[in-house]
C-alpha cells in the first residue's frame, strides 16, 4: 500500500444521488459520503447558473451545513468535509454557456455578488465567470478583496481580454477546453491565455469524455504538474447507476456512465477522483505527479496547503491507502476511518 493525502475537489455539483444545490444536511452528506469513498477528502461545492433565489438558498443550506458539522463529533464512516462554495456562474457567456440555463445567465453585477456573498456567510471559496462580459473587471475586483479565487470559464474570451483578467487577478480556469472559445492559431482566444500564463491554474476533467487524450497531454506539456488540477464535475449521478438526476434546476440523463441533458449536450460528469488518477497515469503522468494535481495543487489554490492536500505534522489527517493498481483500500478523513 502507499498512503498519499486524501484528495479535494475544487469542482463538483453532487454525488449519491444528491446535488448541492438542496441544501439540505441528509443531501450534503450524501454527497460527502459518496465523495469520501472514492479518495476525496475534501471538497468545495459547487452551485450552476440558476435564479438568484435558487443560488442564496443552495448557498445558505451548504453555509448552515458547514457551522453545523465545525461543532458536531466526526462520524464514524469517513465523510469528505466541505470547505466551501464556489459559484460556477450566473456571471457566464450565452455562447458558452454549456447547459447551463439561458435564462438565468445574468450580467456581473456587485450587488447580486454581494447578495451571494451574504447567503454565503464567509463560506464562498471561488466564483467563476466571463472576464469578457461588461461589467466583469469591476467584479473580479470585488471578488478578489472578499477573498475568492476568481476563476475564467464558459467563456468566450479573446486572448486580450483574457491576458485583461489574469493582469486584474484571475489566476484560475474552469474544465479547460470545455465551455470556451476554441484555439485557432491567429486568435488563440482564453485557451492561448491559460496555456502559456505561468500564474494560471487549470482545471482538467480526465474521465476521457469531456476531453480527449491528446489534449489532455498537451495541457499537461504546457502547465506542468504544478499548475493542473484534477476535478470532478460531478453530479448527483456520481456513484449511482444510469438514470435522470438534478443538476441544479436542470434534469440530466446518465446512459454508459455519461450525462447528457435533453439536447445531447455534456452535463457534468460522473467521474470519480479515484479514477480521475487512474486515467491520468494512464496516460504516462508518474503516479506521484498525478496525486499532486489531486491534493496540493487544489489546496495551494485554496490557501490551504498547511492543513490539507499535504502528509505533514499539524496537518489534517486525511489520509488515503492506495493499492499496486491505485485502487483506494482505505480512507481517513480527520483521522476518521482506515479500519
Amino acid at each position: 500500500m502507499t498512503v498519499v493525502p486524501g484528495f479535494v475537489d475544487v469542482h463538483i455539483h453532487g454525488a449519491g444521488g444528491h446535488d448541492v444545490m438542496e441544501g439540505t444536511a441528509e443531501a450534503l452528506e450524501a454527497v460527502a459520503a459518496t465523495a469520501a469513498r472514492h479518495g476525496t477528502t475534501a471538497l468545495v461545492a459547487t452551485t450552476p447558473t440558476a435564479s438568484e433565489e435558487s443560488i442564496c438558498h443552495g448557498a445558505e443550506g451548504i453555509a448552515r451545513y458547514i457551522r453545523a458539522r465545525q461543532s458536531h463529533r466526526p462520524t464514524a464512516a469517513p465523510m469528505a468535509e466541505i470547505l466551501g462554495i464556489h459559484f460556477e456562474g450566473p456571471f457566464i457567456s450565452a455562447v458558452r454557456r454549456g447547459v447551463h440555463p439561458a435564462e438565468w445567465i445574468a450580467r456581473p453585477s456587485v450587488a447580486t455578488l454581494r447578495r451571494f456573498l451574504e447567503a454565503a456567510d464567509g463560506a464562498a471559496q471561488v466564483l467563476t465567470l466571463a472576464p469578457e462580459l461588461p461589467g466583469a473587471l469591476e467584479l473580479i475586483e470585488v471578488a478578489r478583496k472578499a477573498g475568492l479565487v476568481v476563476a475564467m470559464g464558459h467563456t468566450d474570451a479573446t486572448y486580450a481580454e483574457a491576458c485583461v483578467a489574469i493582469e486584474r487577478g484571475v489566476h484560475h480556469a474552469v474544465h479547460v477546453f470545455n465551455a470556451m472559445r476554441p484555439f485557432f492559431h491567429r486568435e488563440t482566444g482564453v485557451l492561448g491565455a491559460v496555456l502559456t500564463a505561468p500564474e494560471v491554474t487549470a482545471e482538467l476533467i480526465a474521465d476521457g469524455v469531456h476531453v480527449d487524450p491528446p489534449a489532455m497531454r498537451l495541457l499537461l506539456a504546457a502547465k506542468g504538474a504544478e499548475r493542473v488540477l484534477l476535478v470532478s464535475d460531478g453530479t448527483a449521478a456520481t456513484g449511482m447507476p444510469d438514470g435522470r438526476y438534478q443538476v441544479g434546476t436542470l434534469e440530466v440523463t446518465v446512459a454508459e456512465g455519461v450525462c447528457r441533458n435533453v439536447e445531447g449536450k455534456l452535463a457534468g460528469s460522473t467521474l470519480t477522483l479515484d479514477r480521475a488518477l487512474r486515467n491520468v497515469v494512464a496516460l504516462g503522468v508518474p503516479p506521484a505527479d498525478a496525486v499532486r494535481m489531486l491534493t496540493l495543487n487544489p489546496a495551494h489554490l485554496l490557501g490551504l496547503e498547511r492543513s490539507k492536500g499535504v502528509l505533514r505534522p499539524g496537518a489534517d489527517a486525511d489520509l488515503l491507502l492506495l493499492d499496486a493498481n491505485l485502487t483506494v483500500a482505505g480512507v481517513m478523513t480527520r483521522g476518521t476511518g482506515l479500519n
